[in-house]
């Protein structure tokens, strides 16, 4: 089984399935396309996959050209499931969000499980990119598949390789991003290692996929534990008129033993807000208490209260309230020079600043309308940023630093200005406040 499975993978003979085409899902299927592997991606809104099949890109660092590229090679985008039952390596990137309580909520893992489990035949493998806790790929994936009589490692292959996208990055890619890989068996990561390596540059086998799972929470644990130590030293920094900057700018001569992190309005996307309380709802099953990360992610969650009152303070500077002052926040997207808005701490302090009264707009040249998120009641559209625009507004909160925003003419035209990213200079401007 697995010599003639390997040989098949190496002549491109078998079809690659894609199942989430989100942020991590469409470009893996774009790459895999581009290795030479016929290519399916599924995904439960149609409207992406009609999308795609037209040659266009929902996101704005993926470019219509690549697309149309993918699509001349094969890609097929569909919302059938029943399709499923003709592809030979199925990935799973479906989201892992977090439920009320800030618990794991696997429901999307499951249910996609659930609709795949009638299709999954001998010979296939199965790879799983959603984070998660260690265990996840064990519990969710290898017990029911195993329910149905096959035998994982014999019969059907099944890996974790967690997902490392950096939307709008473009150094580092999905190609040239060394990839973890962690199978359940040795035949599984051995077939793992040949899927993945004829599409990623380089791979880093680990012992088991609980390792593999872990493995992806630690990067995400690392940033969000050292931005929190950098935001907690911010607003220490401001008791303090320290300049946190110059700080940052300081330590990091030193050579070694030092990486630089730097302050922000709070956390967002779907990794650093969400990933680290997966290991700390799974500690508790082993009676341990993560104090440590779990006050980090209390830190990273207060920001956007900070920002407000830090508006609330400038406003008050200026003998004005946030009640009836019109405020424009520039860049509602989470990081900059993409148009992802999940967790984005950008929405959430429009929607803190619309609950206090203030008129409020938004300029991001990525997001022209904000999607429905789950917890916000914020909508509409981008407005243009020109300097009579920005002169009547009370003041403009800066969230995302994207480049192709002039910050110079908000600089020069804005009455207010409260930058949660130093990108306008501080000097001796008392219309800026940073945040």
């Amino acid at each position: 089984m697995v010599s003639g499975l390997l040989a098949d993978i190496e002549a491109r003979r078998i079809k690659v399935g894609i199942v989430g085409l989100g942020y991590v899902g469409l470009p893996l299927a774009l790459r895999f396309t581009e290795a030479g592997f016929q290519v399916m991606g599924f995904d439960i809104d149609d409207s992406k996959s009609r999308l795609i099949s037209r040659g266009e890109s929902y996101f704005s660092h993926i470019s219509n050209e690549r697309v149309n590229a993918a699509i001349r090679k094969g890609l097929i985008a569909t919302a059938d499931w029943s399709l499923l039952s003709s592809v030979d390596a199925v990935i799973l990137c479906v989201p892992t969000p977090l439920g009320k309580h800030k618990e794991p909520d696997l429901s999307f893992v499951r249910a996609t499980i659930d609709s795949l489990l009638p299709f999954i035949r001998s010979g296939q493998i199965i790879s799983l990119e959603s984070t998660s806790y260690p265990g996840t790929t064990e519990e969710e994936v290898v017990q029911p598949i195993e329910r149905l009589g096959l035998s994982v490692g014999r019969d059907v292959f099944v890996v974790y390789s967690p997902e490392r996208e950096d939307p709008g990055n473009v150094s580092f890619t999905t190609k040239n991003i060394p990839k973890v890989i962690g199978g359940h068996t040795k035949e599984c990561l051995k077939v793992g290692m040949a899927l993945y390596g004829d599409a990623i540059d380089v791979l880093v086998p680990v012992s088991s996929t609980k390792t593999a799972e872990l493995t992806k929470l630690l990067e995400n644990i690392y940033r969000s534990v050292n931005i929190g130590l950098v935001n907690e030293l911010k607003i220490v920094a401001d008791k303090m008129d320290i300049d946190i900057y110059e700080v940052i700018e300081a330590a990091s001569s030193k050579p070694f033993g030092f990486t630089p992190f730097f302050p922000g309005p709070g956390l967002g996307g779907h990794c650093i807000p969400i990933d680290p309380y997966y290991l700390t709802w799974k500690a508790k099953e082993y009676g341990v208490r993560t104090r440590f990360i779990e006050l980090a992610g209390e830190i990273n969650s207060s920001m956007p209260e900070w920002v407000l009152s830090k508006i609330e303070g400038a406003l008050n500077g200026k003998s004005k309230s946030v009640k009836g002052s019109r405020v424009l926040v520039v860049g509602v997207a989470y990081k900059r020079n993409t148009s992802d808005t999940r967790e984005s701490p950008g929405i959430r302090i429009m929607s803190m600043l619309e609950a206090k009264g203030a008129k409020v707009l938004y300029h991001d040249p990525h997001v022209s309308r904000i999607p429905k998120l789950r917890g916000y009641n914020v909508t509409g559209k981008s407005v243009d940023l020109n300097g009579s625009r920005i002169a009547t507004q009370d003041c403009l909160v800066i969230c995302t630093d994207h480049s192709d925003i002039d910050f110079g003419v908000i600089a020069e035209k804005a009455r207010l200005i409260v930058d949660t990213r130093n990108v306008i200079s501080y000097g001796d401007n008392k219309n800026v406040v940073r945040a």
